[in-house]
């Protein structure tokens, strides 16, 4: 296995602001991972992130990240040991030791927790994810669509429980890892979806750990008004993976509605324009799924969408969102994988329950 770049201490808080920008208001707070990357950095040094082309086709890959409701991890906190405890009891349940970790989702804490596991081990992190942003379940992930498995997995919860899971298919997984969420409290760390190198470099969204890191350093340095960052903002973006990136909406937090339902976040936020427009809603199911006005579908699922503070261009997770907050509503084009028929099925609006075909943000009309 050849090693390409690392990560540094040095990097963490532009890959904090990265990945919560695509995260799409989920993905978990990244504060308190980021403190505990930072930890784990400073003591066992920095963190090989590997292309996955780098990787060796007999190479073992296991993905690794939090599974739970976001609002829980403001409450029911992460130690330093979980990630690193959860490897552990995943290659003591399966025999075989790991030699690169993957993310499930370049997602707010769910990009720093694989780091501090990958840290500890002293193995590489793969630069890429599993959905190129934040998606509520794990038959979403690419690596489910392309035909991993999920099981083996290991799930471990903050008093240092652990469960092992075998099931015949991802969705029946996903039913029976949020169900140990619930019954842990919310919030639990999982070791699932193990693959090889040649499977990963087939399945995986490359590149998004250094873009999410890029991207941070561009909100960082020219932080300030969002119309001021949007030309950033899309030169950034054409020279990556995704699409276009455009500026939708900007108005104030008037009302926000969500509930813990069966493991995730679940509700809706209304934003109301400045100069009397009609006000947007957007649904919510962890991350942000939906953004409408009136009748009109201005993005949906998988593109992204993404809420920043007007005057400072930051992303708020969905669970920071408050009443009168003054916003701005960003959309981003998903990768190319997430366009594909099968993708679809696991990701459209009609896979979240709503009755309308996705359209990608460029074919969508001017706003």
């Amino acid at each position: 296995m050849q090693r390409n770049s690392y990560v540094t201490i040095d990097d963490l808080d532009a890959l904090s602001m990265g990945s919560v920008f695509l995260a799409t208001g989920g993905g978990g707070d990244p504060y308190l991972p980021m403190l505990l990357a930072k930890q784990a950095l400073l003591e066992y040094g920095p963190v090989s992130l590997i292309a996955p082309d780098e990787l060796n086709s007999e190479d073992y890959v296991v993905a690794l990240g939090a599974v739970g409701a976001p609002t829980v991890s403001l409450e029911l906190l992460p130690s330093i040991d979980e990630a690193g405890d959860t490897l552990r009891a995943f290659e003591k349940h399966t025999s075989k030791k790991v030699n690169a970790i993957a993310s499930f989702e370049i997602g707010g804490g769910n990009s720093l927790l694989p780091l501090v596991a990958a840290a500890g081990a002293g193995i590489p992190m793969i630069d890429g994810d599993g959905m190129g942003r934040a998606l509520p379940e794990a038959q979403m992930m690419t690596y489910a669509i392309a035909g991993a498995k999920p099981t083996p997995a290991v799930a471990r919860d903050y008093a240092g429980n652990t469960a092992a899971f075998s099931t015949s298919d991802t969705t029946t997984y996903e039913r029976h890892i949020r169900s140990f969420s619930m019954a842990a409290g919310g919030m639990i760390t999982a070791a699932e979806h193990p693959m090889s190198g040649a499977f990963v470099k087939t399945a995986i969204i490359p590149h998004t750990v250094s873009f999410a890191i890029n991207l941070g350093k561009v909100l960082i340095k020219h932080r300030g008004h969002v119309q001021q960052m949007m030309p950033h903002l899309k030169a950034c973006f054409e020279k990556s993976v995704y699409g276009q990136c455009k500026l939708l909406f900007e108005g104030k937090i008037t009302d926000k509605s969500v509930a813990i339902v069966g493991g995730y976040d679940v509700g809706e936020l209304t934003v109301a324009g400045f100069n009397g427009q009609p006000p947007v809603t957007v649904n919510i199911k962890n991350e942000y799924l939906i953004a409408k006005q009136s009748d009109k579908v201005l993005a949906s699922v998988p593109d992204l969408i993404v809420l920043v503070d007007i005057e400072t261009s930051e992303p708020i997770n969905a669970e920071r969102i408050k009443y009168g907050q003054r916003v701005a509503i960003i959309a981003v084009e998903c990768p190319a994988f997430y366009k594909s028929k099968r993708a679809l099925a696991a990701v459209s609006p009609r896979a979240f329950g709503f009755d309308f075909d996705y359209v990608a943000l460029s074919e969508k009309q001017t706003f």
